[in-house]
Order: C-alpha cells, then sequence, then structure tokens
C-alpha cells in the first residue's frame, strides 16, 4: 500500500460514504479498474474511523445536545416528552435494521456481493430511486421526524449492506419520499451515521492491532477520509439548501454506464 493509494482511498471512502454516491461500490470498482490489490482489514477499518471521526466533529454539538435531552427526559420520568429525547430514541431504533443486516450478511458483503457488475447495478437502481425521491421533496417544514419516519429510514439503512446502493443515499431518499426538505433530509442522514458507523469500526478496532500493518498508509487513508468526510458533510449541507439531488443522479448512471463499458470491453478482450 502506497501512500498515494491510501489518500486516494481514503478520500474516496470520506466523499462517497457522506455523498449518495456510495464508498463501498467505489472502493471495489476503483481498485478493479486500476488493477489494485485488495487493501486488507486492517485499512477498512480505519477508513471506518476516519468517517466516524468526520460525522463525529460536523455533529459534536448536535450530539451533545441529544445526551443532554435523554438525561433531562430520564430525570423528568416522562423520555418521550422532550423532543431531543424522543429524536435520541428514534436515532437508536433507526439504527437496528441497519445492524441487524451487517451481522447477518457480513461475510457475504466481504465476498458474493464485491462485485462490481452489481455495484453498477445498484448505483443505476438506486440513482433512479434518488431522481423519484427527489421530485418528493417537501419545499416548507418536513423537519420533524416520526417513529414510522424513523423506521423506515433504518430500514433502507439496512439496505446498504449491498455496495453501490449507498447508505446516505438510501436514508436521503427515504426520508424526501416522505416529505422531508434535502437540507433536513441530508442532516438526520449524518445523524444516524454516527451510531452505525461507530459499531461498524469498533467491532473491526481488535483486528487493526492485531494485523501488524504498515502504520503509515493507516493513518494516512484515516486522516484522508475524515479530512473528505467532514468536507463532504459541510458542502452537502450547503448545496441541498437551495439545488437539488440531481448531479448525484446523473453521476450515478455515469459510473453505472462506465463500468459496465469496462466489463463488456474485458470480456470482449478475453473472449
Amino acid at each position: 500500500m502506497t501512500a498515494l493509494r491510501a489518500i486516494v482511498l481514503g478520500v474516496l471512502q470520506g466523499l462517497g460514504e457522506f455523498l449518495p454516491i456510495s464508498s463501498s461500490g467505489h472502493l471495489i470498482v476503483v481498485p478493479f479498474l486500476l488493477g489494485w490489490p485488495d487493501s486488507g482489514l486492517a485499512f477498512d477499518v480505519a477508513l471506518h474511523l476516519g468517517t466516524l471521526a468526520a460525522v463525529a466533529g460536523a455533529f459534536w454539538q448536535d450530539w451533545l445536545r441529544l445526551l443532554r435531552g435523554g438525561l433531562r427526559g430520564l430525570r423528568s420520568g416522562r423520555p418521550l416528552a422532550d423532543p431531543d429525547a424522543r429524536l435520541l430514541l428514534y436515532l437508536a431504533l433507526a439504527t437496528i435494521p441497519g445492524a441487524i443486516a451487517g451481522l447477518l450478511l457480513e461475510k457475504r458483503a466481504e465476498t458474493v456481493f464485491r462485485s462490481p457488475a452489481l455495484v453498477a447495478l445498484m448505483m443505476a437502481l438506486m440513482g433512479a430511486v434518488l431522481w423519484a425521491a427527489d421530485r418528493r421533496a417537501g419545499s416548507s417544514g418536513g423537519e420533524v421526524v416520526s417513529l414510522r419516519d424513523a423506521l423506515l429510514i433504518g430500514l433502507a439503512q439496512a439496505l446498504a449492506i449491498v455496495p453501490g446502493t449507498s447508505r446516505s443515499g438510501a436514508t436521503i431518499s427515504m426520508a424526501l419520499f416522505l416529505g422531508k426538505r434535502r437540507e433536513a433530509a441530508a442532516r438526520f442522514s449524518f445523524l444516524l451515521a454516527l451510531p452505525i458507523t461507530a459499531g461498524a469500526a469498533l467491532v473491526k478496532v481488535p483486528a487493526l492491532f492485531r494485523s501488524g500493518a504498515d502504520p503509515v498508509p493507516v493513518v494516512l487513508g484515516m486522516l484522508a477520509a475524515a479530512a473528505s468526510g467532514f468536507l463532504a458533510i459541510r458542502l452537502l449541507l450547503l448545496y441541498v439548501r437551495t439545488r437539488s439531488y440531481a448531479p448525484f443522479v446523473w453521476y450515478r448512471f455515469g459510473f453505472a454506464l462506465v463500468v459496465w463499458g469496462v466489463l463488456l470491453l474485458r470480456g470482449a478482450a478475453l473472449g
């Protein structure tokens, strides 16, 4: 693992995790296109720690407010009366489907699902879903998330176990279908990213220490993922205040076409 490769993969992880374009899809397809070997579990853990740092840095004040609200609700004996405590509970419940999917399908996600053809298919399908959802976005209001909303968005997040789907793409799309404003949809998606990313990263941290991997590319990848992830969060929230998700839809379609084109050309060459 060279320093340049580590930085490139870190940037792909950071941007793809928070923009609705699929980090896992890019981390499968880009090495496939460039002929790079598998980066290994230790590096994968480092990238997740980087994006965890990004979302924690971007939303630490929000999470502090939510945790304080949860404590207020417990002290008062009416935990659901406080809006922050209620949102904290909803985020916890919305995390459950994704956690279950990760536990049940982890092996498939690391083997069967790691197909460039499948990534291209999911990029195109979720591009169409995002396009349809963007047309349903609310223009005003749509800030409050109900228990039903949270559970549906959590179920959408579980679909991201399939590379190319995009965790942020799936959750943002579901929120838009539910009538949330574009910025509110992205904000809830990013809040939901912290517990699921923390769980995915921390479960595999022991493997990072056992790996004996070269620490330089691991640290570089982590820093690149953290910096690019933080930037992606800030830019997307700013962008969708006044604009649609259309550029990401067209990017997904274009990405899928490129992958299918390469697969066809390589298949023809082998034939």
